[in-house]
């Protein structure tokens, strides 16, 4: 089963917001979303919109320093920031598998460790363009993204 990948274009962070609360709202337990772009592209913001749509109140910030943030919504979401990881061995200590188990995990910098995430999951490339323009590459691996991707083509933005 496959799926093209889902190209969005959003002109400000508000915009980015919008598409990750779509997101957001489709995520169930066990979801890995995997994010990937530049320092400065847009991921955590694009996060905060799925924390949000996934029924965060919180803010979501970057867990640059810390790794992994947890926030409790509709399921929890595990927000968790690779970038400052220089060893394949620290990403498997983080317990990703149990974190999957108990809700949705968003990654950025997930190209850091790709051998360690599940086979199935979305991966997201965040691409900066002109000023606060972004391209969102959304690109399903595995059936349950598939659906999750064509769901997004048919829900309404807002």
């Amino acid at each position: 089963m496959t799926e093209a990948p889902l190209k969005v274009t959003t002109r400000s962070a508000e915009e980015t917001q919008a598409f990750g609360r779509r997101i957001g709202a489709l995520l169930e337990r066990g979801d890995l979303v995997l994010l990937h772009g530049t320092l400065g592209a847009g991921k955590t913001t694009l996060t905060q919109g799925i924390a949000w749509g996934a029924g965060v109140t919180k803010y979501a910030h970057s867990p640059t320093f810390v790794l992994v943030h947890e926030y409790g919504g509709r399921i929890p979401i595990y927000h968790l920031d690779l970038y400052r990881l220089d060893e394949l061995l620290e990403v498997h200590d983080l317990g990703i598998e149990e974190m999957l188990e108990e809700g949705a995990c968003v990654v950025e910098w997930a190209e850091k460790a790709p051998e360690v995430f599940p086979r199935d999951h979305l991966a997201i490339d965040v691409v900066p363009g002109v000023g606060d323009e972004r391209t969102l590459n959304a690109t399903p691996h595995g059936a349950r993204y598939v659906r999750l991707v064509r769901d997004l083509r048919e829900a309404p933005s807002r």
